[in-house]
């Protein structure tokens, strides 16, 4: 996951808030490299958490977001085109990607080794 999420960070150079969307998928990638080299962070999967959900729930019910989405755009195709001209399919992308790293962070932090360390 972690190169992936390094793509991800990478892809978004083109976006029209590419640091903030950089920084979370570096994040996520951090979190996922130290994982694989047995680094048992719970603190920092927390924040991560915590972070990416709150801003899902607000792009979830922001008036563009994913429910306006689904209720007032009949959930039109996101892959139409990848330029942002309708925020709505912009903003339910972004909630894909928020879902992608808490399931990926969630799934780091419920499964741990017995022998793995906590820094």
């Amino acid at each position: 996951m972690a190169v992936l999420f390094v793509l991800f960070a990478a892809l978004q150079f083109n976006d029209p808030d590419p640091y903030f969307w950089i920084m979370l998928y570096l994040y996520a990638a951090y979190l996922c490299v130290n994982r694989f080299r047995g680094k048992y962070q719970p603190r920092a999967y927390a924040l991560a958490i915590l972070v990416y959900t709150t801003y899902a729930v607000y792009l979830f019910f922001d008036k563009n977001g994913v429910l306006s989405w689904l209720t007032n755009h009949h959930a039109e195709s996101l892959v139409t085109t990848m330029k942002a001209e309708k925020p709505w399919i912009e903003e339910s992308r972004e909630f894909g990607g928020l879902m992608i790293m808490i399931i990926s962070i969630g799934l780091n932090w419920i499964i741990k080794p017995k022998n793995e360390r906590i820094p």
